[in-house]
């Protein structure tokens, strides 16, 4: 168990690093979603029987209220043409009780990224009614580790369905053969879609406002789900929730022909370089003044001085090296020496070099043992790791104990089956990076009452948070629909909802969220 348990952790790692690249992420800004194919899979109710569930009753005291709530743990069937049994999805749901009239009641369905990750980190992390027990800084306590009430959760505001995809905690193909039909950009937004409409049908919520939230590789899933849900399936959304999006993979996939990460990864240099205190004694006095100036250098000078190449002048190259110094704490010499484009693992690498420390590839914030001399940092060192343990005791220990249901399949936290992710079931035409853009700007245009929030973490070096601001901004939309959109950016990283005081100001901004008209 524990070689197996290692070897998940190293090819999450590597395949969140290396599926980023064109070689094997093709896709187009003109795709759309289509469900009308041959031999399509789809959740029906005939295999469905609430005797698969384990229904629990609980209550948590939320400030001054108590919030009395059902929770539902167990399987939906997935079927072929044929009405083959070929898959369950394992979700566990959350329904606030006593409600008079569910139609003002919100219904939000949850789900982590990858892809390949269960929904255990926004369950036990921030949005269910419990949540695993870390430092306030989101650092490891001793263990054994314990879950506690979530004070921050939000089923003060709407119902919560966390859903874990097909090979991800206790969901599973019926067959290996089949596990295929799920592994893939379409595969996956057509399958939870499915699972989204037969919970809605059955618990009857067509009535309530309807919410998706994704992190990371879960944003491309719920921009994917509201063109899917409402082209094919009728269903609109009220609001698309994205935390340390992926939606546009060349915002963060530096390459030899892609410029543009380098460019809006600067800032999250910036971020974690102050946090670190390794920037010049002018930009560490105040980060919000030091990333307004260093924004507007990365756009207004740094790309351009980018794009010259080899024509640009001796002059100008002379104050990119100086910029880039003074805004990342490295030296002019290893700047120089990366043809002025620092890519994520080096920096990580290079800033604290002198005390063999790496920085966390989800957390800049976090340090590592820099044991390995080669560029790429070894994964079992990187701290982002470590946080693993409290999650996966925590919703083993919970959806026992808590939740009574039995399941004596271990509960997969990421799926070691998605080497082969099939990216180019997105592709209608063309080539180039995955990007759900165009099809969250349809939807949108589609639908004038769609919300959009983005929530960002300052020291994120996975999905930086001005590649948040970049794919955002590129949405193609009327104008109209910009008022819909509303940023949350926050002191952490990729999971920024394990540093405290970000949790709390997330769970206040979200709430103000769900208010918006």
């Amino acid at each position: 168990m524990l070689r197996k348990n290692l070897t998940a952790i190293i090819f999450l790692f590597l395949f969140s690093v290396l599926a980023m690249y064109p070689i094997s992420v093709f896709a187009s800004d003109s795709d759309t979603i289509d469900a009308d194919k041959p031999g399509r899979i789809e959740i029906k109710l005939k295999g469905f029987s609430q005797k698969d569930l384990s229904v629990t009753h609980h209550q948590i005291k939320l400030g001054n209220e108590i919030i009395r709530f059902k929770a539902t743990a167990g399987y939906m069937p997935v079927q072929d043409d044929k009405e083959k049994t070929i898959a369950k999805i394992f979700f566990i749901a959350y329904e606030k009780e006593d409600v008079a009239d569910k139609s003002q009641r919100p219904v939000t369905f949850a789900f982590n990224g990858g892809p390949g990750s269960s929904s255990v980190w926004l369950h036990f992390g921030a949005l269910g009614p419990k949540r695993a027990k870390l430092t306030d800084k989101g650092e490891l306590p001793p263990p054994p580790y314990k879950f506690v009430d979530n004070e921050y959760t939000w089923l003060e505001f709407t119902d919560l369905v966390f859903i874990d995809p097909v090979d991800t905690g206790y969901s599973r193909a019926a067959d290996k053969k089949d596990l295929r039909k799920f592994m893939g950009v379409r595969e996956d937004i057509e399958s939870v879609g499915d699972f989204i409409r037969l919970y809605i049908t059955i618990n009857k919520r067509w009535g309530s406002p309807k919410y998706v939230a994704g992190e990371s590789y879960g944003a491309i899933r719920a921009a994917g789900l509201s063109a899917y849900l409402q082209n094919n399936l009728g269903m609109h959304l009220n609001g698309v929730i994205m935390i340390s999006q992926a939606l546009n993979y060349q915002a963060f996939c530096e390459t030899d022909s892609n410029d543009l990460p380098y460019i809006l990864y600067l800032p999250s240099y910036t971020t974690s370089a102050w946090y670190h205190k390794k920037l010049p004694a002018k930009y560490q006095s105040d980060l919000k003044a030091t990333l307004k100036e260093v924004e507007s250098w990365a756009v207004n000078q740094y790309m351009p001085a980018l794009i010259k190449g080899s024509s640009i002048t001796p002059q100008e190259r002379d104050e990119m090296v100086e910029k880039l110094a003074s805004y990342t704490g490295l030296s002019k010499e290893f700047i120089i020496n990366s043809n002025y484009r620092v890519k994520p693992y080096r920096f990580r690498k290079e800033l604290l070099k002198n005390d063999r420390r790496s920085l966390g590839y989800y957390d800049g914030r976090l340090l590592g043992v820099d044991q390995v001399p080669e560029d790429m940092p070894w994964p079992m060192n990187d701290p982002t790791f470590f946080l693993g343990g409290p999650f996966s005791a925590a919703v083993n220990d919970y959806i026992r104990e808590g939740l009574n249901y039995v399941n004596d399949l271990p509960y997969n936290v990421f799926s070691e089956n998605t080497g082969d992710w099939n990216y180019k079931s997105a592709v209608e035409a063309g080539f180039g990076f995955l990007d759900q853009s165009q099809n969250l700007a349809n939807s949108m245009n589609r639908n004038k009452y769609l919300k959009l929030f983005v929530a960002c973490g300052y020291y994120d070096l996975c999905t930086p948070y001005f590649s948040s601001i970049y794919s955002v901004n590129r949405l193609e939309l009327d104008p109209s629909r910009r008022k819909n959109i509303r940023f949350g950016f926050y002191d952490g990283g990729h999971m920024f909802y394990t540093n405290i005081n970000a949790l709390k100001k997330f769970r206040q901004d979200i709430g103000e969220f769900y208010k918006q008209k």
